[in-house]
């Protein structure tokens, strides 16, 4: 159950919120549009006379501000390269984040665009020179900030957090089973990977499409992980036909920067950290009141059967993967 303590977005009520966007000198009209958004707080304030901006109140000890910082700093190194990349304002000053009653924001200019369709070669294509160049610049120095996604981070803390704090009575055993069986597969696929700065969580909802080009958006989950973590989640469908979608990302990819053909065995250990970050991220956030609305049908018996069939099934792929190497 959701604890009844106040919770720390309990302050950011809408006085709040444009005081701060006034205090950056923006005239504010009164309008306060909640956008579509969890893990931190987002919205819409109109502006007198002038288009609305985007303003993102981040989620209160989550990060840092230097590891927002070098999120801020990433992306405007992208767009310093001409790659298309929503980033935020930044001031006279070149100052991007800001503080305002304990919470840290940053100001958006309002992006237009649709979705990607990634059943279409072309848009894979786009994102395989995309990506390639954005790796480019990714591999040029480390994150000396923000945390990697590895074994440990996605996978060992997150599976220990829902089996002490979480996961019901009856499901412990085989939930733990399944860990000590998981994890060492995916640290012996993941062991010794190059890692460089990636998006993170390029999922088909962070891709806006305009006139024919993507624009990346919302590097929140930015990280030092291996380049695979931004091409294997623009796979679906059966094996063949992420094989044929691979292909054309490939292709294109090699145009701008050697694909990292030694990091395709890596794709299902990644696809597993993210099924069980997932679950954890439901679970630390479980108190916060937005988040039992949001995904009424998480905590529930029929969650965790489906979750422990999920964890099988990857747990098969991971030792299928692991006899090929």
């Amino acid at each position: 159950m959701p604890a009844t303590d106040p919770h720390p977005f309990d302050d950011l009520n809408p006085e709040l919120i444009l005081d701060a966007i006034q205090n950056r000198g923006l005239a504010v009209d009164g309008r306060v549009n909640a956008l579509n958004s969890y893990e931190n707080r987002v919205y819409q304030i109109g502006i007198q006379d002038q288009p609305p901006v985007i303003a993102k109140f981040y989620r209160p000890q989550r990060w840092s501000q230097a590891q927002i910082q070098e999120e801020h700093d990433f992306c405007q190194a992208i767009k310093r390269h001409d790659i298309p990349v929503v980033t935020p304002m930044q001031d006279a000053q070149g100052s991007s984040l800001y503080t305002h009653a304990g919470f840290c924001f940053s100001l958006f200019r309002q992006q237009g665009g649709h979705a990607l369709e990634l059943d279409q070669p072309q848009h894979l294509a786009i994102m395989g020179r995309t990506l390639a160049r954005l790796h480019r610049i990714g591999a040029v120095e480390p994150f000396a900030h923000r945390p990697p996604l590895n074994a440990q981070t996605f996978g060992h803390d997150c599976m220990q957090f829902v089996a002490d704090q979480f996961i019901p009575m009856e499901h412990q055993k085989t939930y733990q089973q399944l860990a000590t069986q998981i994890l060492p597969l995916i640290e012996t696929a993941l062991s010794g990977a190059q890692t460089i700065r990636v998006h993170g969580d390029l999922h088909v909802g962070n891709i806006l499409l305009r006139d024919e080009v993507p624009h990346l958006v919302d590097f929140d989950d930015a990280r030092q992980a291996p380049a695979i973590q931004d091409i294997w989640m623009l796979l679906s469908g059966e094996p063949d036909e992420q094989q044929a979608q691979l292909d054309t990302i490939i292709a294109a990819y090699q145009e701008f920067r050697d694909f990292p053909f030694h990091e395709l065995p890596m794709i299902e250990s990644l696809r597993t950290l993210r099924l069980i970050h997932h679950t954890a991220w439901l679970a630390r956030r479980w108190d916060d009141p937005a988040f039992p609305p949001a995904f009424p049908w998480f905590d529930t018996p029929s969650y965790w059967h489906q979750h422990l069939q999920d964890l099988n099934h990857q747990l098969a792929a991971l030792q299928n993967q692991s006899k090929l190497l």
